[in-house]
């Protein structure tokens, strides 16, 4: 039997993520289109982004559609969009809630209220996301601005890499922060991939 296929729009610093569960799990006939994930930075082009994103797949004529996105500092908007279309992203505020588990990440919200956190990608892109943009590498006297009322950094990390776990080290010297590292695994982007790609599931987001 022929499976239809599924169109995901994605952050694009979900990417290397999302095709390994996609891999892993046998979900060929997912279809991944990803977003700049310099957007990280920009969140106000994240909502025009996935509806013009929504667009382009329907006129290629999708019709199955899942949005891996939270909401990413959209302030809800990306939630409008989606509203009107008639679809659905992946439950939380952002990536770093998602992957540690949207639940757990609330309930420890006042003890990380100080920590900076990073994932696989950021920890990969600490200086193409964090440094250059604030201009650090500039003007490193900005430090205290940007960090001052930071105390450590976490990164969550999604694979066992000593390689990862060292660039996150070093960021956190380089922004003088304590440093913390929990193994958290795809954590809820692998249920929504999972989910999205499973036709029986999916049905009842059928546009």
């Amino acid at each position: 039997m022929k499976v239809e296929k599924v169109h995901l729009i994605a952050c694009g610093a979900l990417a290397r993520e999302i095709m390994v569960i996609r891999e892993q799990s046998g979900l060929t006939h997912l279809d991944v289109h990803c977003l700049p994930a310099i957007w990280h930075n920009h969140p106000e082009k994240i909502a025009p982004g996935v509806k013009d994103a929504i667009g382009k797949a329907r006129k290629a004529g999708f019709t199955h559609i899942f949005v891996a996105y939270a909401d990413c500092g959209t302030g809800g908007a990306l939630d409008k969009v989606l509203a009107e279309e008639g679809l659905a992203r992946i439950a939380g505020p952002h990536c770093y809630a998602f992957f540690l588990g949207n639940a757990v990440f609330e309930a420890r919200g006042d003890e990380d209220m100080t920590s900076f956190f990073l994932t696989d990608f950021l920890a990969r892109q600490f200086k193409a996301f964090v440094i250059e943009p604030l201009g650090l590498d500039r003007h490193p006297e900005l430090r205290d601005a940007y960090f001052g009322h930071y105390e450590k950094i976490v990164y969550l990390a999604q694979t066992d890499d000593a390689e990862l776990d060292e660039k996150a080290r070093e960021a956190a010297d380089r922004l003088g922060l304590a440093y913390e590292r929990r193994l958290t695994g795809y954590g809820e982007l692998a249920d929504a991939v999972l989910a999205a790609g499973a036709p029986p599931q999916f049905a009842s987001r059928r546009i």
